[in-house]
């Protein structure tokens, strides 16, 4: 057993940690450590069964990292290929994106071009053998540990694919080495908007948006932008750095970060030329839009050189750098704060003020303080980004979740796939009458999970009625006749709501055919954030009322 290495590691862990969150005393440090060791110690020679070295001190550190905030991590060298992935925007593998749904892990889409492409993997083939191994039992991440590897190599898949005479077939996919790209769509949409999906932050998100930009800029047509960060959930701080720096002038200060200290304060500006600092500019956000998307956001935002549009933004307003420890560990710690131009700082959880039972919760928004950006429009602190102009919804559907998270759209365009070879382009499809109703008769009643809440709270409504002596037989008639009149209909219900199911059955069915960038063509053509941001960018003096300096009474 490797008893000593991690043992130093936790060591050089637990001095890190007690260092940076409470500035204990060295005594306090070394009598802790020297608590741990001997615990350990102790459970190592005497408990009565075998204790895994590994795994219990590698549980020990993340009960520990888990006090401090979600993102200081330790990644043992085993587990530093994702997150290696991750910054730089490539791996070696056969480029599919797989999901896993009721046990079974399948393709849910190969990435366009990609090794599975080429070679014939579909969404839906479901996992079976990869080389010579039954992965059946496996979970997806085990299952994509295994599809993964050198560039150059051979592996050898299996997959089950439903909907098909001949189910089992076999592909032997040479791995290559896969870049994620950070802008899987740009184009023009309503006629003279140039818009750009940016998913992440990586080493390549700075080249791929400012060629998505110039390409955008040599059409006469387009006099506009926006830049959609809904989803981002962030990456690298220098990216975010420099893609704000495409819309705003060389030299301009984006952001500025503070660790523990007053020397330990760092400036981040803009250094390249700007492609265009005029060209008016939408930025689309939601919940799921952290860190370094927050970054170029609120930047944008306090510079008052774009409109926000959609929803409130995460609220991670912390920097995370890695450190290398022994035994060829990584640490991501957090080190610092990050402050937008305002000054503010968008944090919307403070970890180091937990509840008597250790939970934590979002700063509200009655102790947020009113900062101002460039022109003197009032922003605020501590909770995301609040866009400029917000975004109603349809409050959530359970039928429509249901039909979503339970397979039952992304089963059905499988197997429409299976019988059509060919749909017309993502701009001109429709769910036609036929389609809809094929996908109604697709659908098993005894097998949809349908969440009846009227009779749920019947039900207790009797129970309560029973129990507080209500329930007579005058009160047990009405409840009988609600819970008659109130049975769900799940043909009538998907006719009700065909307007809302109906373009996540475009979605999966268009992907099928044209891949991602097809079926990010059909969302922008339902998409709500997008008119709202059209509306602005499009009516003329619209986009300027809204970044002006408030008026003085």
């Amino acid at each position: 057993m490797r008893k000593l290495p991690v043992i130093l590691l936790v060591a050089a862990v637990l001095i890190a940690s007690a260092t940076a969150a409470t500035r204990s005393g060295k005594a306090d440090i070394s009598r802790g450590l020297d608590i741990f060791s001997a615990v350990y110690k102790n459970l190592q020679t005497g408990y009565v069964d075998t204790i895994d070295a590994d795994k219990s001190i590698n549980t020990a550190i993340a009960a520990m990292l888990n006090e401090i905030d979600p993102y200081t991590e330790y990644i043992p060298e085993k587990d530093q290929a994702d997150f290696r992935s991750i910054s730089s925007g490539e791996y070696g593998g056969i480029g599919s994106y797989i999901t896993e749904r009721a046990g079974k892990v399948m393709v849910s889409e190969p990435r366009e071009g990609a090794p599975a492409h080429r070679a014939g993997l579909r969404p839906g083939d479901v996992f079976f053998i990869i080389d010579s191994d039954t992965v059946t039992s496996l979970h997806s991440d085990e299952v994509s540990k295994r599809l993964k590897g050198q560039a150059g190599t051979t592996v050898k898949v299996t997959v089950k694919r439903p909907y098909a005479e001949d189910s089992i077939l076999t592909f032997d996919i040479v791995r290559e080495k896969i870049e994620i790209d950070p802008v899987p769509y740009y184009g023009v949409v309503k006629g003279n908007i140039g818009y750009i999906e940016l998913t992440t932050f990586n080493e390549k998100s700075y080249a791929k948006v400012r060629d998505a930009l110039l390409d955008l800029k040599k059409n006469p047509a387009v006099k506009s932008i926006v830049l959609d960060l809904r989803n981002n959930g962030g990456g690298l701080l220098e990216s975010a750095v420099q893609i704000t720096g495409l819309f705003v002038p060389k030299g301009t200060e984006v952001v500025r970060t503070r660790g523990r200290g007053l020397l330990n304060e760092r400036i981040y500006k803009t250094t390249q030329k700007p492609v265009d600092t005029e060209i008016p500019l939408a930025v689309l956000v939601n919940g799921a839009s952290a860190s370094a998307a927050e970054i170029v956001t609120g930047a944008l935002q306090d510079l008052d050189r774009a409109v926000i549009v959609g929803d409130r933004s995460f609220g991670k307003g912390l920097v995370q750098s890695t450190r290398q420890l022994p035994y060829n560990g990584l640490m991501k710690l957090t080190i610092a704060k990050y402050y937008i131009p305002s000054g503010r700082c968008i944090q919307a959880i403070d970890y180091s003020h937990r509840n008597p039972d250790g939970s934590v919760a979002r700063i509200p928004d009655s102790l947020t303080t009113v900062w101002h950006t460039a022109a003197g429009r009032e922003v605020r602190d501590g909770g995301g980004i609040t866009p400029d102009v917000k975004v109603e919804y349809p409050e959530g559907n359970r039928l429509v979740y249901n039909i979503v998270s339970d397979g039952w759209s992304f089963d059905f365009a499988t197997r429409y796939a299976s019988r059509n070879k060919t749909v017309p382009a993502p701009e001109d499809f429709v769910v036609t009458d036929t389609i809809y109703n094929e996908f109604k008769a697709f659908i098993d009643p005894g097998k949809f999970k349908y969440d009846r809440a009227c009779e749920l709270v019947l039900d207790q409504l009797e129970k309560s009625a029973k129990v507080e002596g209500y329930l007579d037989d005058k009160v047990q008639a009405q409840i009988d006749t609600l819970r008659a009149t109130l049975q769900h209909d799940l043909n009538h219900d998907l006719d009700l709501n065909r307007e809302i199911i109906a373009p996540y059955l475009a979605n999966d069915i268009i992907q099928r055919y044209y891949s991602t960038r097809g079926a990010t063509i059909e969302g922008l053509k339902h998409d709500r954030d997008l008119d709202s941001a059209a509306v602005i960018l499009q009516t003329p003096g619209r986009l300027a009322s809204i970044l002006a300096a408030p008026s003085r009474k």
